[in-house]
């Protein structure tokens, strides 16, 4: 039995991903980097280059880098770490930190919910989980891809979660902010929801930094300091709301739902407030038969920062022991490393050897459906 998993890892892509695995019809129009005259590289989307320069998106997927200003001005693609591109390199780093199971993220493949068409933006996920399945097939049992679906055309990411099903890919990924200003409860996404719940994979909400889809921080905040400190949780706490309370949990029952690299710290204060907005207006929303938190304990999870220990003991008193994971956030610049299973230890070190156990491998193994 696995006891130990990385239930969020990352990946920095290598340029293979776009210039080997896209199609070469949508091969341009690709998540990408390139290089610019000051000789660092720029993300560039369906052909655009993104960025005012603020953030060097290669320190951001390197531990500890974002941090430092001189060095994080000078890092390019070549400089991220082996362990972020490499099957062989991943599989030392965790055994150096004790993990032994990965499931693994995209780094520049979270912006694909920029994409505006969706045609490049299904090629764009075809890609990524082509390139993301040699990746694993490297050690199966070890290693393990969360597939980007393309929520821009609800069909599509129908079609995409059904071939990656096929290949025995256990989680697909989509972000938490509005696509063409639909909210995640909008009845247009159904047939990608029952795809996902038919193929019994894991949907995973997880968001990306410096996004340009529609969100809190967009057109508010150009900061970095005060973009990040938003992005994440701020969006999960509107689409954990969508989900829940705008039905889909209860049109999809058997799905499971995740909300990732937000904290755990804000879940309590959610799900009492959702819980009291159902007691004393639950008539505006009258296909809910359960309290919010009932859906959230029955089919939701979240992962906690390594550091959330304080936040712990009361989330098990709250009742979400069974729906709490953790993940590395390896190889990102907020990262620790080395170190992070030791500081996961740390924050759980106050509850029960039960929950323990449960929140460093259990509850991944049933999030994921491990057998």
């Amino acid at each position: 039995m696995v006891s130990i998993i990385d239930a969020d890892g990352h990946v920095d892509e290598p340029r293979s991903v776009w210039q080997d695995y896209a199609e070469p019809a949508y091969r341009d129009r690709m998540i990408q980097l390139v290089r610019g005259q000051d000789g660092l590289d720029k993300l560039k989307i369906e052909g655009k280059v993104l960025g005012d320069g603020t953030l060097n998106f290669a320190a951001a997927c390197i531990p500890k880098a974002l941090t430092d200003a001189g060095r994080s001005k000078t890092l390019t693609w070549d400089d991220v770490p082996a362990g972020g591109y490499d099957p062989h390199a991943r599989l030392t780093v965790m055994d150096q930190e004790g993990i032994e199971v990965a499931f693994l993220y995209p780094s520049l493949w979270l912006m694909f919910g920029d994409i505006r068409d969706p045609q490049v933006a299904a090629a764009a996920c075809r890609a990524y989980n082509n390139w993301m399945t040699d990746f694993c097939r490297v050690q199966p049992d070890r290693l393990h891809g969360a597939a980007p679906v393309p929520l821009q055309d609800p069909a599509e990411a129908a079609t995409e979660t059904r071939r990656v099903a096929k290949l025995g890919v256990p989680a697909v990924i989509i972000r938490p902010e509005p696509y063409n200003n639909r909210r995640l409860n909008d009845p247009a996404y159904a047939p990608f929801w029952a795809a996902a719940q038919e193929c019994n994979v894991a949907v995973i909400l997880h968001g990306g930094f410096g996004s340009s889809m529609e969100s809190f921080s967009k057109g508010r905040y150009t900061n970095p300091f005060f973009n990040h400190m938003i992005c994440h949780p701020f969006e999960q706490m509107a689409a954990c709301m969508d989900i829940i309370c705008g039905g889909v949990l209860a049109q999809f029952p058997r799905l499971r739902v995740a909300f990732f690299e937000s904290g755990a710290g804000w879940l309590g204060y959610w799900l009492e407030r959702m819980d009291d907005h159902y007691a004393k207006m639950g008539r505006f929303a009258p296909w809910l038969k359960q309290k919010p938190s009932e859906y959230f304990r029955t089919q939701c999870f979240i992962s906690l920062d390594a550091n959330d220990g304080k936040m712990m003991k009361s989330l098990v008193e709250l009742g979400v022991e069974d729906c709490i994971v953790w993940g590395s956030d390896y190889p990102h610049f907020d990262c620790t490393f080395p170190g992070v299973l030791q500081e996961v230890h740390e924050s759980v070190a106050a509850l029960s050897k039960r929950a323990q156990q449960k929140i460093i491998g259990k509850n991944a193994a049933r999030l994921y459906q491990m057998t």
